[in-house]
C-alpha cells in the first residue's frame, strides 16, 4: 500500500503543478510553492541516512565473507559488469537523441547565470581519489566512493580476525544497519507528502509551453532507456541467470515504485534487498554487498541520460560534435557517471565536465534541471533494475552453475 500512496502523492503533485501553470491561479500557485519545504525536508532525511546505511551494510557483507579471495572474485566480476554496460548506455543515449532531433523544432534557451564547472578528473586522478586522505572529510562532503573503499578495506581486514573479534564487529554493524533500515522506512511513510512537495513546485514553474517544447527530449530519453533495458539488462538476466524477464520485472516492482517515486535508488535499498533475496533467490551475502554498492556507483540510466543531454544541448546551441569530441564526451560521461550521487537530479549537475569537453555552454544545465523530474524517474528505474541485475548475475556466476552460493565464513 505504501507504493500506491507514494504514487498518489506524485500524481497529485503533477496535477496541482500543471493546473497552477495553466491557470495562473494564485491559490494553486501558493499551494505548489508552499509545498516545496516538505519535498526538501523529505530529501534531506533520505540523504541523512544514506551514507551510514551504505557503510554499515557493506561492512557487514564483506566482513562476513571471511576469505578475501571471495571478495576479489565478486569485486572483479562486479566492476567489470559495471564498466562494460556503461559504454553501450552512453552510445544508445547519444544515438537515440540524434535520431529524434530530426523531428524537433528549435528551442530558444533562456538566459541563465554562469554555472561553475567542476574539473574533470583523469582516470589516474580518479583512481587516486578513491583512497581518501581523511575519511571523515570524505563522509562530510558526501564522497561516497572513497568511503566505500575505506569501508571495504576495513571490512576485509576484519574478516581475517579471529572468529570472536570478527563476529563482535559484524554484530555491531548489523544492528546499526537494521536500525538505519527501520529509520528509512519511517522516512518513507512520509513520502506521499514529500513527493508532492518535490513534484508540484517544479511542474508549476515548468508550464505547458516548455513541456511541449521539450517533449521530444523526454521521449528520446524514454526510448533510449527502454532500448537499454530490452537489449542489455533483460537479455543478460535471462541468458546468464535463467530468469524470465516478466518474473524479473514483477519481482522488483516494490523497489521500483519506491525508486521511481523518490528518484533515488538509495531510498529503495531496503525494499530492493528484500525482493532480491526473496523473489529472485539471490544469496543474502551477495545482495547485501552489491545492492548498496550499485546504488553508489552503477547508474547506466544516468549515463544514458547524460549522453542524450549532450547531443540535445549541442543541437540547441548549434554546436557540431566531431568524431574526436564524441570520444571525449563519452569518456567524460563515463567518469562522472561513476560518481553521480544516488539522489534526485545529481545526474544533471555532474554533466558539466562532459559539456565542457565538447564546448557546450554549461548554462544549458538550467533548462535540464527545469524538466528533469520525469527523465529522473525514468532513469532511476533503469538504474535500479541494472543494480539488481548485477546481484543476480554475480550470484549466478559465483555459483558456477552448480547451485552453490557463497556463504559467510564460519572460522
Amino acid at each position: 500500500m505504501l507504493h500506491i500512496a507514494i504514487a498518489a502523492g506524485l500524481v497529485l503533485g503533477l496535477i496541482v503543478g500543471l493546473a497552477a501553470a495553466a491557470t495562473g491561479n494564485e491559490i494553486l500557485l501558493a499551494i505548489a510553492q508552499g509545498s516545496a519545504p516538505f519535498g526538501t525536508l523529505f530529501m534531506n532525511a533520505i540523504r541523512m541516512v544514506v551514507i551510514p546505511l551504505i557503510v554499515t551494510v557493506i561492512f557487514t557483507s564483506i566482513a562476513r565473507l571471511g576469505d578475501p579471495r571471495k571478495l576479489g572474485r565478486i569485486g572483479g566480476l562486479t566492476i567489470s559488469y559495471y564498466w562494460i554496460t556503461l559504454i553501450p548506455a552512453i552510445a544508445i543515449g547519444m544515438g537515440t537523441m540524434k535520431f529524434g532531433l530530426q523531428y524537433a523544432a528549435k528551442i530558444e534557451m533562456p538566459s541563465t547565470e554562469a554555472t561553475s564547472i567542476p574539473e574533470l578528473q583523469s582516470i589516474v586522478d580518479f583512481l587516486v581519489s578513491l583512497v581518501p586522505s581523511n575519511v571523515f572529510a570524505a563522509a562530510s562532503s558526501g564522497a561516497i566512493l572513497p568511503l566505500i573503499v575505506f569501508t571495504a578495506l576495513v571490512a576485509a581486514a576484519a574478516g581475517t580476525l579471529a572468529s570472536e573479534r570478527r563476529e563482535r564487529m559484524i554484530n555491531l554493524a548489523d544492528d546499526a544497519s537494521e536500525a538505519l533500515i527501520k529509520l528509512v522506512w519511517w522516512i518513507l511513510y512520509t513520502a506521499p507528502i514529500g513527493v508532492f512537495g518535490l513534484a508540484a513546485p517544479v511542474t508549476a514553474q515548468l508550464g505547458w509551453d516548455l513541456v511541449q517544447s521539450l517533449g521530444i527530449f523526454i521521449i528520446c530519453v524514454f526510448v533510449g532507456l527502454l532500448i537499454f533495458l530490452v537489449v542489455v539488462t533483460l537479455p543478460m538476466v535471462y541468458l546468464v541467470a535463467r530468469i524470465n524477464p516478466i518474473r524479473y520485472l514483477s519481482g522488483t516492482i516494490g523497489a521500483m515504485s519506491v525508486a521511481v517515486s523518490t528518484t533515488s535508488t538509495a531510498a529503495a535499498i531496503p525494499v530492493a534487498l528484500e525482493e532480491t533475496t526473496k523473489n529472485l533467490k539471490v544469496s543474502p551475502t551477495i545482495a547485501d554487498l552489491l545492492v548498496p554498492l550499485g546504488a553508489s556507483m552503477h547508474r547506466p540510466g544516468s549515463a544514458l541520460f547524460q549522453g542524450a543531454a549532450i547531443v540535445f544541448l549541442a543541437y540547441l546551441y548549434d554546436i557540431p560534435i566531431p568524431a574526436a569530441a564524441i570520444g571525449a564526451a563519452m569518456l567524460a560521461t563515463f567518469l562522472v557517471s561513476l560518481t553521480v550521487a544516488p539522489v534526485p537530479s545529481s545526474g544533471v549537475m555532474t554533466l558539466a565536465p562532459a559539456l565542457e569537453a565538447v564546448g557546450i555552454p554549461v548554462a544549458g544545465l538550467a533548462i535540464l534541471l527545469g524538466i528533469d523530474r520525469i527523465p529522473d524517474m525514468m532513469r532511476t528505474a533503469i538504474n535500479l533494475l541494472a543494480q539488481i541485475s548485477t546481484a543476480v548475475l554475480v550470484n549466478r556466476w559465483t555459483r558456477g552453475g552448480q547451485g552453490q552460493t557463497i556463504t559467510p565464513s564460519t572460522e
